[in-house]
């Protein structure tokens, strides 16, 4: 959360492995050496992982690569709701799980006919709602993060 844009990150990030270390709910992992010359790299795959926006990985960067910003500022991604697997719009079972397990609810989901609807301006992409998903098809689940790179301002 709150990482510099996606252009600059890899300059300015010098992969220390601080945020990895502080994460008290393992969400940030660090690239492999399979992703290259972004080997090291850290990064949150919000989809696997959630990331609770608890921004301590912001007060141990060293470098600026991570900015203290609004939690609910935060784009690491977007949920995606899957509309044909989804318990609540296939009208298998009344379930609101996702819009529940959600830190912004009424803002970045809400409930239109008791069916969740996602807003894009408003979702940080942080992944609870899928982690909480109950419902699992071949591509994932029915809310799945898709990645994004709207991330916080440069400054200075």
């Amino acid at each position: 959360p709150g990482a510099v844009p996606e252009e600059i990150f890899p300059a300015k990030c010098i992969r220390c492995g601080r945020c990895v270390e502080v994460c008290p709910y393992r969400s940030i992992i660090m690239l492999d050496i399979r992703a290259g010359i972004h080997a090291g790299t850290p990064l949150v795959e919000a989809g696997k992982i959630p990331c609770y926006l608890c921004m301590k990985c912001v007060d141990v960067c060293p470098t600026g690569s991570l900015q203290r910003i609004r939690q609910e500022e935060t784009r690491m991604g977007l949920a995606v709701i899957d509309r044909f697997s989804c318990a609540a719009w296939i009208g298998t079972t009344l379930c609101r799980t996702c819009y529940d397990k959600c830190p912004y609810p009424e803002k970045a989901i809400r409930l239109d006919r008791l069916r969740p609807v996602i807003d894009q301006s408003a979702c940080t992409g942080c992944g609870l709602c899928t982690h909480a998903c109950p419902v699992t098809t071949k591509g994932g689940k029915a809310v799945n993060i898709e990645p994004i790179y709207a991330r916080a301002k440069v400054t200075g």
